[in-house]
């Protein structure tokens, strides 16, 4: 269809529709009158032949043709909005730009304040979004790409889009300080006789380390499973518990939290974190400066001294 036969601004009003779920709240957003988003809605019902909002009981939902249309209605919104509010030379001063970055609590740990001290010097009218990512966001990291500016993930887990590398890490297993079954080292028994705290365990989620674990036949015994790297010190201080942490994060917590890193006692590879991001951004100049800045957070973050994993606790 020519979008010469489209009323574009039909578009203004699906995506008002689909974010309210309400002819009344969608009208008062954008400042019309009921009547006259009503004869949209009418219109957009027409063209696609699907009813997108239906009532059940006393509310509105998306039909499955609405929800599919939503994150595709707000990438058409932002990219219309920049093709109108381009200009010959980028000024990242003068911007005034959300950008987002799905990543994890570790990543948003150690690379979060370095992205957002820049941003703020380079680009002082932009905001920065740090959203938790969740299995589903990266098994669908292609369509949730769409309204994202960049996913930092490990290698492994997302295929077939641009990427590049910003994180660097090693693995160590962590345990309480006063933990009695654990001495200076562990062996690849006690790996399988201890409790474990495991994070992403799943059949398709899990962490680099866990997967490599399990390659070599070592099964862990899962007492607890968590979706954040920050909780697992206080699930595993004051019990017998044992789990994979990251140096870098095991290196910024407390003295007092109870807990003391040692080394993996079987072969595991390097964590590698690399930033993701769907091809239709790849051009973008507000989005190639973001990502210029965000390899330039990391270049800091690998820069920090280094030295051997904090023995914490009594």
């Amino acid at each position: 269809m020519r979008l010469a036969n489209m009323n574009l601004n039909l578009l203004v009003s699906l995506a008002a529709l689909l974010d309210q779920r309400s002819v009344t709240r969608a009208a008062q957003q954008l400042g019309l009158s009921q009547p006259s988003l009503s004869a949209s809605l009418s219109q957009l019902r027409r063209h696609f032949g699907d009813e997108l909002l239906t009532r059940v009981g006393n509310e509105y939902r998306l039909t499955p043709l609405a929800e599919q249309l939503k994150p595709w209605v707000r990438l058409a919104l932002d990219d219309a909005e920049r093709v109108f509010s381009a200009r010959l030379a980028f000024d990242a001063k003068e911007t005034t730009r959300e950008f987002s970055v799905i990543l994890s609590d570790y990543a948003c740990v150690v690379l979060g304040n370095p992205v957002a001290e820049l941003l703020g010097r380079e680009a002082p009218n932009a905001r920065l979004r740090l959203v938790h990512s969740t299995t589903q966001a990266v098994d669908q990291a292609e369509q949730t790409l769409l309204t994202a500016d960049l996913m930092v993930v490990p290698h492994g887990f997302v295929t077939d889009l641009p990427h590049a590398d910003v994180l660097t890490d090693t693995w160590v297993v962590v345990a309480s300080a006063d933990n009695p079954d654990v001495g200076d080292t562990l062996t690849v028994e006690q790996l399988e006789a201890l409790p474990w705290v495991a994070t992403y365990h799943g059949l398709t989620s899990s962490t680099s380390a866990a997967r490599q674990m399990r390659i070599l036949g070592i099964e862990p015994r899962v007492q607890v499973v968590t979706e954040s790297f920050l909780a697992v010190p206080d699930l595993v201080a004051g019990t017998r518990r044992i789990a994979l942490l990251q140096e870098r994060l095991v290196r910024r917590l407390p003295a007092d939290a109870g807990i003391r890193a040692l080394p993996c006692p079987f072969g595991v590879g390097p964590l590698v974190d690399a930033m993701w991001w769907h091809p239709v951004h790849h051009g973008d100049a507000e989005h190639v400066f973001f990502r210029g800045l965000v390899l330039r957070a990391a270049e800091q973050v690998r820069g920090e001294p280094g030295g051997p994993p904090r023995i914490t606790g009594p």
